[in-house]
């Protein structure tokens, strides 16, 4: 006889102990360098291209207001889920601390949110992984299509092979992108002028100025490519349950990521319109060679290092991005809100089918569309709506749950990640400025995500899975006090 209860409108499975042997991940893994690594190598990739077209939505003043505006935001979240994921140590991640904050449908919502950043972004990543190898010109290929077969077959096949390995092998990729990026700004720094900023012609719009050459407008436009800066740092407490020691490495893991994406952050945005002029890469999709390009009045051995180093940087963060993706799947499935068999590990404890089927996926995306920035502006109203719901998860908890049990503390509590919430949704609001139709995209994906969630899954979730386990805990610690 299967045990059946209904929880808050939805209804749990209590599931036999062969059913969680078979869904079990490879702990111990990773340590909080390994996972600062990885915190990097998901974002690395924005330093390299696609930041700078927010220079032709608002010119240099207008996207400095922008990046300063969700290093704010990214900071303040990051300090928050550090100490989410040192008191809930689970693969679900973000979609672990909004059930326990706000139920399974605010979980669902969440964790969606994370799926479609994490699985579109690949797809996004590896389009551009193709436009470079064809303008480098290698292996004679006129097509991205084959690039990107090959991207996935090899980086999901690493991954299927073990997580450790992979972990290191994404390190080592992403040290090789951080040398670059050093080599660019201390190429770039004696070809400085602080006028190269500004040479960007002001529009007619309202406020416009040297400063803000498309007004306060282009402000809020450039919001997203500020994000991309940032973009998927957020992803580093989905290794919870691969790491050494969760409680400890998970906040010094993504907060020193963090560190270090505020430093490149701030060196590319100065250096390389800095060196090369704002309009000169505004438009560019191979922003820092161009920029040593114009700095030096035509081709430097510095232009092409930069230049092979960033398929280094694309290669280290479509490879740790595929890694997200597995696991917010994985977790989403063994707690039963999607297809539990998705949720399947083998002999060396990866999910396969969690890495394998979004693979699928992500290729025919890139391989049908071929068009890298549709996709990565879905990508980022996905990610922008789950921060939403991540911030609003920490301060929930906080006055729900005040004696939970914190390993570590955001400094400055709710008002911390009170600041993170007011930018992301701010954030939210200025991804339709920029795409309406990639808005409109993801908001459809959701609408039939949680159709999905409220006539199906919730009527099979999986009392026993970890997520859900936290928050029957806390729910009896609750009912305890109350009495």
């Amino acid at each position: 006889m299967v045990d059946r209860r209904k929880v808050h409108g939805a209804e749990y499975e209590q599931m036999g102990s062969d059913y969680l042997e078979g869904r079990q991940l490879r702990s111990g893994a990773a340590g909080w360098v390994l996972l600062a690594g990885l915190g990097v190598a998901y974002v690395i990739s924005g330093d390299f291209a696609g930041w700078n077209f927010g220079l032709a939505e608002g010119g240099w003043g207008g996207l400095l207001i922008a990046t300063v505006l969700m290093a704010i935001m990214y900071t303040a979240m990051v300090f928050g889920l550090a100490e989410l994921a040192s008191a809930l140590p689970v693969a679900g991640a973000g979609y672990g601390f909004a059930r326990r904050a706000m139920g399974p449908l605010a979980g669902f919502a969440t964790g969606t949110a994370i799926l479609i950043e994490y699985v579109i972004a690949p797809a996004a990543i590896v389009v551009f992984i193709g436009g470079y190898v064809e303008a480098l010109g290698l292996f004679g290929l006129t097509s991205g299509w084959p690039v990107y077969l090959v991207c996935y077959a090899i980086f999901v096949g690493i991954h299927l092979y073990g997580v450790g390995e992979a972990l290191r092998l994404v390190f080592g990729i992403t040290a090789i992108a951080v040398v670059a990026l050093a080599v660019f700004v201390v190429g770039m720094i004696p070809q400085f002028s602080a006028s190269n900023l500004f040479d960007i012609e002001p529009s007619s719009a309202a406020g416009a100025s040297e400063f803000l050459p498309f007004g306060f407008a282009g402000v809020i436009a450039a919001f997203v490519y500020g994000i991309w800066f940032f973009l998927a740092v957020e992803g580093v407490p989905l290794a919870a349950e691969e790491s050494r020691d969760p409680k400890r490495d998970m906040p010094r893991g993504i907060i020193a990521a963090m560190m270090v994406l505020l430093v490149f952050a701030a060196l590319i945005l100065i250096t390389a319109p800095g060196g090369a002029g704002a309009a000169a890469i505004a438009d560019s999709d191979n922003p820092l060679p161009l920029a040593l390009r114009e700095a030096y009045g035509g081709n430097t051995w510095m232009a092409d290092v930069v230049n092979y180093a960033g398929l280094a940087g694309l290669v280290a963060s479509f490879f740790s991005i595929v890694f997200g993706y597995s696991r917010q799947l994985f977790a989403l499935s063994r707690a039963g809100y999607l297809p539990r068999w998705l949720s399947r590990t083998g002999a060396r404890r990866t999910p396969y089918l969690a890495l394998i089927v979004p693979g699928t996926l992500g290729f025919l995306l890139a391989a049908i569309t071929q068009d890298g920035a549709l996709l990565i502006n879905i990508a980022v109203f996905g990610a922008t709506v789950s921060y939403v719901l991540m911030t609003l998860s920490h301060i929930v908890l906080r006055k729900r749950e005040p004696d939970l049990h914190r390993p570590y503390r955001t400094p400055g509590g709710v008002a911390t990640t009170g600041v993170a919430l007011v930018l992301a949704a701010a954030a939210v609001v200025a991804t339709f400025f920029v795409d309406v139709k990639a808005a409109g995209i993801t908001a459809a994906i959701f609408v039939a995500a949680l159709a999905y969630f409220w006539f199906y899954s919730r009527h099979r979730l999986v009392a026993n899975a970890p997520e859900e386990e936290f928050e029957a805990i806390g729910r009896a610690e609750a009912e305890l006090a109350g009495d």
